[in-house]
């Protein structure tokens, strides 16, 4: 009994063996073989093709969409209108050369040079042309009797009155003869062509509503003036010298909004004002202290200095010139 019963066992575990083997060797067989899936894949590429067409029509859309679409048109910046005496001197072309290529970097910039000079000067005419800047390029000179003389202090006269006043002449009547030129938006601003400017200031005065001012470095003895500002507005100068003038401003200190320009015909400056109210002598006529706009951070910043180049030392190049020994004069300098 008990050696069938290991002998059905055997069996059984034989059959058991053979048929697994059979099943692994047929398993083995079908992953060399392809599968047909085409009824298992029919729904999912009828959705990709579904999907693909609807991607194609949507970016067509788009393509449509931005072809008609019109561009936006940003708002134009108001012209900074910089008016610029200039005259004769050694360090000239060097002072012309150190500004306009500040001014290049200031968008919507239209450069107003007067020359203290009869006639315009070759060198300042081929350096406006070189400039790349959109410019004007004026001339009046100084009557005799209001130039300094070899020795004066800069302090004795003031200087560049009539090119100012030139400057200023030209945009009225420039702007005359353009239609809509009395509303065009722009702000005039006084730059010697002896000072330092950050580009900051340019964006700064561009908002001018009437008079913007701001602080000067390097000015009156002093490390800077300025206004100061209480609660938004302007209550007083902080300056070194008569601050009880109506406007103890540096002309580097201010600018003035177009449509006032123009407003105000016969505003100028005095030539004859004292000592010190120059400023004050155009900006009375404009403005009140209460209507100023103080810029820079609440005229917390420095932006601009009024720097001076030393006057060059020639005793070597007259002494050279005394014996026909002198620099070749057709090199501009």
């Amino acid at each position: 009994m008990a050696t069938r019963m290991k002998l059905k066992l055997k069996t059984v575990f034989v059959l058991y063996f053979m048929v697994s083997l059979m099943g692994l060797v047929y398993a083995l067989m079908q992953l060399g073989q392809r599968c047909d899936c085409t009824e298992h894949n029919m729904p999912k590429d009828r959705t990709i093709s579904r999907l693909r067409g609807e991607l194609h029509r949507f970016q067509e859309q788009i393509k449509k969409s931005e072809a008609t679409k019109q561009p936006q048109k940003q708002p134009a910046k108001p012209t900074i209108f910089v008016i610029t005496p200039t005259y004769a001197r050694l360090v000239q072309k060097a002072e012309l050369t150190r500004l306009y290529q500040t001014f290049l970097n200031v968008p919507q910039l239209h450069w107003i040079v007067v020359e203290d000079s009869p006639h315009k000067t070759p060198l300042v005419t081929d350096l406006l042309v070189k400039s790349g800047l959109t410019y004007t390029h004026l001339h009046m000179p100084t009557a005799k009797d209001r130039k300094l003389q070899e020795g004066d202090p800069s302090w004795l006269k003031p200087r560049g009155v009539e090119q100012r006043n030139e400057g200023l002449r030209w945009l009225r009547e420039d702007r005359r003869a353009h239609p809509g030129g009395d509303n065009q938006q722009g702000v005039v601003y006084f730059a010697d062509d002896d000072n330092t400017y950050s580009l900051q200031i340019f964006e700064e005065m561009r908002s001018t509503q009437r008079v913007s001012v701001w602080p000067v470095g390097l000015v009156g003895g002093m490390k800077y003036e300025r206004p100061v500002v209480e609660g938004g507005k302007v209550v007083r100068f902080h300056t070194g010298w008569r601050p009880s003038r109506p406007f103890p401003l540096d002309m580097a200190g201010f600018a003035v909004s177009l449509k006032l320009v123009l407003a105000n015909q016969e505003a100028c400056f005095d030539g004859n004002a004292p000592m010190g109210f120059l400023e004050s002598s155009l900006l009375q006529g404009l403005v009140t202290m209460d209507e100023l706009e103080p810029k820079a951070d609440n005229c917390s910043k420095v932006l601009v200095w009024h720097t001076r180049t030393e006057k060059p030392k020639m005793k070597r190049e007259e002494a050279l010139q005394a014996q026909g020994l002198g620099s070749d004069r057709a090199v501009e300098v």
